[in-house]
């Protein structure tokens, strides 16, 4: 389903050494991949090369057979707009704007009002990460958990085949965080592909395979058993 050749990618001058150094692996349809290596390690730089954010300095990313490095932008907006979803540490919300209206940006477009389908579809994911009845309230009033839940029902707003996860957990407390790995769990089990950066063992126990960095390279990709 993805795929990743031989990719580097540097920051600086071509004598640094690289973030990612001839990195290769590949992810199916159906997989919760979960990242993991120190801080340093390449691991958030990987993530957002495999979602298309960061393009690599050398090798290719393939989605599906077509190449995603050698797609132009607007070809890179429409496959973030469907195919790849992307969360954070942080939830990114609008501060201004309600639950539900957070969930609907993706269908926003200038003053034009979202269509009753797609408010329809909103609705349903906030009904699936379990805040069917939050949708009128403010971030502000909302905890943090309930937040990175509304982000993850943005996320789910197009229908993504993929959903990249940057340390989803990061900024919450560990009860919270479980919650929200529960979350991810139970999409990955209904058909969605996960890929996710952690640092926390007990969060990459839950995957079924773990991509291990070390200095920009891939030490080991193995099967995990979930739990």
């Amino acid at each position: 389903m993805l795929v990743a050749r031989n990719i580097v990618k540097r920051f600086g001058p071509e004598t640094a050494a690289p973030a990612l150094s001839g990195i290769s692996l590949a992810v199916e349809a159906g997989d919760f991949a979960c990242i993991v290596g120190r801080s340093g390690s390449g691991k958030s730089t990987l993530l957002n090369v495999l979602s298309s954010l960061l393009k690599p300095d050398a090798g290719e990313v393939l989605y599906k057979g077509a190449s995603v490095t050698a797609m132009r932008e607007a070809e890179l907006n429409r496959l973030r707009g469907t195919d790849f979803a992307m969360i954070f540490q942080l939830h990114y919300l609008l501060p201004y704007l309600t639950a539900l209206e957070n969930v609907l940006t993706p269908f926003m477009k200038g003053l034009s009002p979202v269509s009753r389908e797609n408010r329809e579809r909103g609705l349903a994911c906030l009904e699936r990460v379990g805040l069917a009845d939050k949708g009128r309230r403010l971030p502000g009033e909302l905890s943090g958990g309930e937040q990175q839940r509304v982000a993850i029902a943005r996320a789910l707003a197009a229908g993504p085949s993929i959903l990249f996860a940057d340390e989803p957990t990061g900024s919450l407390d560990k009860r919270t965080g479980q919650t929200i790995m529960d979350l991810l769990a139970d999409l990955n089990d209904a058909g969605l592909t996960v890929v996710m950066v952690t640092h926390d063992p007990q969060f990459a126990g839950l995957a079924s395979r773990r991509i291990e960095l070390e200095d920009g390279r891939v030490l080991g990709c193995e099967a995990a058993v979930a739990g």
